[in-house]
């Protein structure tokens, strides 16, 4: 399958995967006309397959033609029918077991997507490395940056699943110290040069577990950026938060942010 735009060539192959033990389907979004392939940045797209949904290609292709963004290969992986399986923290599974296969994408990413790249389009490497994602793909994606700084400086997350914890609302949950994603950044440390965009939509859902008025999404997105700026990231240059009053959990308001977090990412000065 090939779409042909003015600036990007959209490729979509098929890689099979010996660590998920599945083919995974794999859209390329190339920028023509590159004159230094060292000066290429790549963004990686968990749920790939929503991509077309919110004409990716398109978007991509207008901002590049207008020179409003730097040179930037998209890669869009689709998830599998095991997405809450394979999707999730690498290193902690959730209370109900979930994310089992999330270190097996880690490494499908990084042992053969990655290689993938280098042999299929001859490119030794990259300016900058970015990874991204919605809802369970955001969790994923910013879960991957955090483990991997040295290779992903920029994490997007959208309407991201950082209420992932470890135990059950009925199990003794305590908001301070079972969401996993705000744990890890807690046991962290800071790193220079890493940076976190995140959108959220007022809409995104309308549970509400502590009784405070802000739904889950926007209140766990909120706490995981204190958790980020107590570290040292500052917000601002580091750190980037957008939330859509009308904006819902689905394609339509991820694909309204989109143009924003590439600007933010990649925008020409």
């Amino acid at each position: 399958m090939e779409n042909v735009l003015a600036a990007v060539l959209m490729e979509q192959k098929i890689i099979a995967s010996s660590f998920l033990d599945r083919e995974v389907i794999v859209d390329f979004y190339l920028p023509k006309n590159i004159n230094d392939p060292k000066g290429l940045s790549l963004l990686l797209i968990n749920d790939g397959q929503d991509l077309p949904k919110m004409r990716f290609d398109k978007m991509l292709n207008e901002l590049m033609i207008n020179n409003h963004i730097r040179p930037l290969l998209c890669v869009g992986i689709h998830a599998g029918k095991d997405r809450r399986i394979e999707y999730g923290t690498a290193k902690i599974l959730d209370y109900k077991k979930r994310g089992a296969k999330a270190a097996a994408y880690n490494q499908f990413i990084l042992e053969e997507l990655l290689p993938y790249l280098q042999t299929e389009y001859l490119i030794e490497s990259f300016e900058q490395m970015a990874i991204a994602g919605f809802s369970l793909g955001g969790l994923t994606a910013i879960d991957m940056a955090w483990n991997y700084p040295h290779l992903f400086s920029v994490a997007g997350v959208f309407s991201g699943s950082l209420w992932w914890r470890t135990k059950g609302l009925q199990e003794g949950y305590n908001e301070e110290t079972d969401r996993i994603m705000h744990q890890q950044v807690r046991d962290g440390k800071y790193y220079a040069g890493q940076r976190f965009y995140f959108a959220t939509g007022s809409l995104d859902e309308k549970a509400d577990r502590n009784g405070n008025g802000i739904i889950d999404s926007i209140d766990d997105t909120l706490a995981l950026i204190r958790e980020l700026k107590a570290l040292g990231f500052k917000e601002g240059s580091d750190i980037e938060y957008i939330n859509f009053e009308n904006g819902r959990h689905d394609v339509f308001t991820w694909g309204r942010a989109m143009p924003d977090f590439l600007l933010w990412g990649w925008g020409e000065e």
